[in-house]
């Protein structure tokens, strides 16, 4: 096999609870992640050099900074007998959105990577890698829901599949990922846990519960950000019975009780924001 193409999917944080701050930078959390039906395009081919090439719709990332590159060198350091690769990379996921698209990138090459290279690698160890490159890119690895503990290295995998429909909103900002911690670091209000009823929802396949128990302590110090409070506002006014920010922000989803209600809110709210519509993502058997 010399080349493979994926569908990296975006996620996002039904509930996200950070926890205290570690002696290393990072936060502890507890999260529940659920993948959905909005993904980038991605080709990776074996090539005869000693080196990987990007080539993207989006220029804006240099290729030092680029997580696909990162995951390449530490496997290179790791399996110095890897051929170069030429990724292909066409982003159809917001950028600084809080839908981890840069790191479901870097999940998806690596498990990529693996079977291209028939790399003798267990998941576990795939996992310890991924964990160097950001905390979402273990949980990116998974294509169920998933709870996800620690910095995001504890998972507990489910074999839930409840298909609802979402109404995403991409604001014209950017919040940025450091400042937003800084925030919730100097906090004066407590996390609260949502985790477990929110998996009792997506078991009962119960929206209403789910949408209930949205929760994101980045919400608490996002409250002051107007272009995220009317977003917020619009989808609610356009049928959504719950909506959240996005990990960190700054997009917006809102949550849909059927496609009909959501593809009318779609179609209202695209004329103004860049929107899109997708749904919960459910991994077919084989």
């Amino acid at each position: 096999m010399e080349k493979i193409f994926v569908k990296p999917r975006a996620k996002i944080n039904l509930t996200l609870s950070i926890l205290e701050k570690r002696q290393d930078g990072y936060h502890n959390l507890e999260s529940v992640f659920q993948k959905i039906n909005l993904y980038d395009e991605m080709w990776v081919e074996k090539t005869n050099t000693d080196f990987i090439e990007i080539e993207s719709n989006i220029k804006a990332v240099k290729l030092e900074e680029n997580i696909i590159y990162k995951a390449y060198k530490a496997l290179k350091e790791k399996y110095p007998f890897i051929t170069g690769v030429k990724v292909t990379l066409n982003k159809k996921i917001p950028m600084q959105a809080g839908l981890a698209g840069g790191s479901t990138d870097g999940a998806y090459f690596l498990k990529v990577m693996k079977k291209l290279c028939n790399l003798d690698i267990t998941d576990e160890e795939l996992e310890k890698l991924a964990s160097r490159l950001g905390a979402d890119v273990v949980p990116c690895m998974y294509n169920e829901v998933i709870k996800a503990e620690g910095i995001g290295d504890i998972i507990r995998a489910t074999n839930f599949k409840f298909k609802y429909y979402l109404v995403i909103i991409k604001p014209q900002i950017f919040c940025s990922t450091k400042e937003m911690y800084d925030k919730l670091d100097s906090r004066d209000f407590l996390s609260k846990r949502k985790a477990e009823e929110m998996l009792e929802a997506l078991k009962e396949k119960d929206i209403g519960k789910l949408a209930k128990n949205l929760y994101n302590d980045f919400e608490e110090v996002s409250k002051d950000i107007k272009e995220i409070v009317e977003v917020k506002e619009k989808l609610k006014e356009n049928g959504a019975i719950g909506s959240l920010l996005a990990g960190s922000g700054s997009a917006v989803f809102g949550v849909f009780e059927n496609k009909d209600t959501a593809k009318k809110a779609y179609y209202n709210l695209k004329e103004n924001y860049e929107t899109y519509i997708c749904t919960s993502y459910v991994k077919k058997e084989k």
